[in-house]
């Protein structure tokens, strides 16, 4: 994958990294930043990918935005078998890492946050879910390309993997970016994490109003509103939200609702 146009360069912004997320990637993780930028933007050309195409835009809005999400797994050593201590929760708990941390992006789009995350984290085993077929076939074809061999794709409606037995309660961290209404990424997210397991809900703005309704939710599915992590992008200042969920029960079977419902009568 050759970037259509040479002349779009992604800055590095090496201090931005460590001043914001106390992380910075390593020589090979900011050519493989490179490289996913011109990947995406090749794709962008058959399969509609993303709007945001510019450098530093792209690279404040999918590469940094994504990994904020988890800016406190960043400085772990991240070895296999080890602890991965959540600190973005609020109260410091400790999410059991077995080997390898298992993950799953839903609904990734292009790829984000989960193609940054398993850059950053490739020790962790990403599962990249998707569906829409063609944007799967493409993360199929971009994986190899950027060396990244800890990220696996998988196309299908979340709703009906969550009643799935080799996923339902398999993964010890679930992301979702602006996916559908915070109860309905609730629902989604929650069948398929572990007991203690944490999903992480990108947003924008967010609302007292938007909080409530989230909690009713939350108790329906066996999990907690652990924290709000709320900050503004390092560029454009933009208002963001981390909404930090908490598995602390089994999720009842009769969620996820079929394909469809969950979105068309979000829980209340």
């Amino acid at each position: 994958m050759v970037n259509p146009d040479s002349s779009l360069v992604l800055p590095d912004f090496a201090d931005l990294w460590l001043d914001t997320l106390h992380w910075q990637p390593s020589p090979h993780q900011t050519q493989q930043f490179h490289q996913l930028y011109a990947g995406i933007l090749a794709g962008n050309q058959q399969f509609n990918l993303t709007r945001i195409t510019a450098p530093d835009e792209f690279w404040e809005k999918h590469l940094w935005d994504s990994l904020r999400g988890i800016k406190n797994f960043l400085a772990l050593s991240g070895e296999a078998g080890k602890d991965a201590t959540d600190q973005s929760a609020g109260a410091e708990q400790t999410l059991a890492s077995p080997s390898p941390f298992t993950v799953i992006d839903i609904g990734t789009g292009g790829g984000f946050p989960g193609v940054p995350i398993a850059i950053a984290r490739p020790d962790w085993a990403v599962t990249l879910l998707d569906s829409t077929r063609k944007k799967i076939d493409f993360l199929d074809r971009l994986l190899p390309t950027l060396g990244i061999t800890n990220a696996t794709t998988l196309v299908d409606r979340v709703e009906q993997v969550g009643q799935q037995p080799q996923y339902r309660e398999q993964f010890d961290l679930a992301l979702i970016r602006a996916v559908a209404a915070a109860p309905v990424c609730a629902e989604y997210a929650l069948p398929l994490l572990k007991i203690g397991g944490l999903a992480i809900l990108y947003r924008g703005q967010w609302t007292e109003a938007e909080t409530a309704a989230l909690q009713a939710a939350m108790a329906q599915l066996g999990g907690t509103l652990a924290a709000i992590d709320s900050f503004t992008t390092p560029l454009t200042a933009g208002e963001r939200h981390c909404l930090c969920l908490r598995k602390t029960a089994p999720t009842p079977m009769y969620y996820p609702r079929a394909v469809g419902v969950p979105s068309q009568k979000p829980i209340a």
